[in-house]
């Protein structure tokens, strides 16, 4: 079976990790890739991709159509396929399918009209799926948790805490300054300081709604001096911007420490996540590995983290502060500061094979299964 991945993104984020794991899942099932990337994505090489993952570019859904021989094969977005390549699909006998890595709640679910197949990365999504009357996966396809595979080193530094957006003059001003300002700044290296440390491990991006949570959240921790929060990761200049702004009532208990290659060493050592704002979600693979590095998680009791989170093992739900100004979250870290043993998620191991490699397998083993025999109904 002839299998083509395509993900065009330019930014390595959830979906690129998602894109990995996959390949190597498919690749331990017995099914050769030919992923097709962006000129400008040049992480794919130092993502541990397997021997029959084969990378190709192309520079948008055009070439991509243009590149697709003829079929029959599997074709697989990560996100909905444009009408180009649901056209070339067709026209050259290729079963067209993608994974929804966004809720298409609250956005136009219609982008995936046309497709024979779509999977969903959460229960969440699915339900999302089924609502607009999508040809659904009927079992999600949870993401795994293999932060081992991308630790770097041991060391946390500062990095930029921005990623400039070469589309747009002021990012590209700002992008050529930067590197000269950044030269002339010592170098920090990670301390942790006395207190609890709460920590956004997180792509700075829209869908975590970050700076809406904080407005909302900071002048509360403010009233709590024993926390600190730390931000490790990257993102837009409105977006930094406005998390910034939100992050005011903190003065100087909050530091930005821009994008780390390993998590696994910023996981282990603060003493809990906290998540942005679920509805905009997917699934958060953040969350499942700061779990599976021992470290408990701080959500909003919704979906998609009440799939991922299990409360009082893995981590504490709270209401949602637009509905109760973050009053539930002051009660909680009142909580926090009177356990007299810290949360131990590695424990909850039932809980957390869910989202182990060869579970994934296992979930997409049904799914290989479909491609093939659907493709050879195509050759038929």
């Amino acid at each position: 079976m002839k299998l083509v991945q395509i993900n065009l993104q330019t930014h390595f984020g959830g979906g690129e990790v998602y894109t990995a794991f996959l390949c190597r899942a498919l690749s331990a099932l017995g099914v050769e890739t030919t992923l097709l990337v962006h000129p400008r994505a040049r992480f794919w090489p130092h993502l541990d991709l397997p021997a029959d993952t084969h990378i190709e570019i192309a520079r948008d859904f055009s070439a991509a159509a243009e590149a697709l021989p003829a079929g029959p094969g599997w074709l697989l977005g990560h996100g909905p396929l444009s009408t180009e390549l649901l056209t070339a699909a067709r026209a050259k006998n290729w079963l067209a399918t993608a994974i929804a890595h966004m809720p298409v709640q609250g956005r136009n679910p219609r982008a995936f009209d046309g497709h024979d197949q779509v999977f969903a990365v959460s229960g969440w999504v699915l339900d999302g799926l089924r609502a607009a009357q999508i040809p659904a996966w009927p079992a999600p396809l949870y993401g795994v948790a293999e932060i081992e595979r991308r630790a770097a080193a041991a060391i946390i530094q500062r990095t930029s805490c921005y990623d400039w957006d070469r589309r747009k003059f002021r990012d590209r001003l700002l992008g050529w300054l930067e590197p000269m300002a950044e030269a002339v700044r010592p170098e920090i290296e990670w301390t942790r300081r006395p207190g609890l440390t709460l920590g956004i491990v997180s792509r700075l991006t829209p869908i975590k709604q970050f700076p809406l949570l904080l407005s909302l959240l900071a002048p509360i921790l403010a009233q709590h001096p024993k926390f600190n929060l730390e931000i490790f990761g990257s993102g837009g200049y409105a977006s930094v911007r406005d998390l910034r702004r939100a992050l005011q009532p903190l003065g100087d208990r909050v530091r930005f420490w821009g994008h780390q290659r390993d998590v696994a060493a910023v996981y282990r050592n603060i003493d809990y996540l906290l998540t942005g704002l679920p509805e905009k979600e997917a699934l958060g693979l953040n969350i499942i590995e700061a779990q599976a590095c021992g470290t408990p998680v701080l959500a909003v009791a919704a979906p998609p983290f009440t799939e991922t989170v299990l409360e009082g093992a893995t981590g504490f739900f709270y209401r949602d502060p637009r509905e109760d100004q973050g009053a539930d979250f002051a009660q909680l870290l009142q909580r926090l500061q009177k356990l007299d043993a810290p949360l131990s998620p590695q424990s909850a191991r039932v809980h957390l094979e869910k989202f182990s490699f060869d579970a994934f397998v296992e979930r997409l083993r049904p799914v290989v299964a479909w491609a093939q025999a659907q493709t050879k109904i195509q050759s038929s």
